[in-house]
C-alpha cells in the first residue's frame, strides 16, 4: 500500500517533522491546521478567518490526496476559548452542514497564543 506525504509549505512542517496531510490507501489523515493565512503567512485576529483559513488548507490538502471535504468521516475542532463557538459555527456548517463527519470539540491552550482555532479532519475516498 502507498504511502503519500503532502506538504503545505509551511515551515513549521520540516521544523517540527510533519506532513499537512498523509494519504495510505482510502485514508486521508490531515494534520491539525491553525488559521495562518495560506498565502502571507499572516494570522488573523478573527476566529472565523482563522477557521477559514484552517479550511482553505486543509481543502487543498484532501484535494492534492484526490480527496475532497465529502471523503471526510471526521473532524476535530481545538479552540482556545469557549466563547469562539458561536463564531466558527456557521463557517463550520458552510463546508460540513450536509457531510456531517463524526465531530468533536475541545477547548484547550493551543502552540502560540494568537492561533484561536486548529482544525484536524480524517477522510475515506468516496465516504459519502
Amino acid at each position: 500500500m502507498t504511502r503519500t506525504l503532502i506538504s503545505s509549505g509551511s515551515p513549521f512542517e520540516a521544523q517540527v517533522g510533519y506532513s499537512r496531510a498523509v494519504v495510505q490507501g482510502d485514508w486521508c489523515f490531515v494534520a491539525g491546521t491553525t488559521g495562518y493565512d495560506p498565502e502571507t503567512r499572516a494570522m488573523p485576529d478573527d476566529v472565523a478567518d482563522q477557521a477559514r483559513n484552517a479550511l482553505a488548507v486543509i481543502g487543498k490538502a484532501l484535494s492534492e490526496g484526490g480527496f475532497n471535504f465529502g471523503d471526510v468521516v471526521r473532524a476535530t475542532y481545538y479552540i482556545s476559548d469557549a466563547a469562539y463557538w458561536d463564531a466558527i459555527g456557521p463557517v463550520l456548517g458552510g463546508v460540513f452542514g450536509s457531510i456531517r463527519p463524526a465531530a468533536t470539540c475541545i477547548v484547550c491552550g493551543l502552540v502560540k497564543p494568537e492561533m484561536k482555532i486548529e482544525i484536524q479532519v480524517t477522510a475515506l475516498r468516496n465516504a459519502a
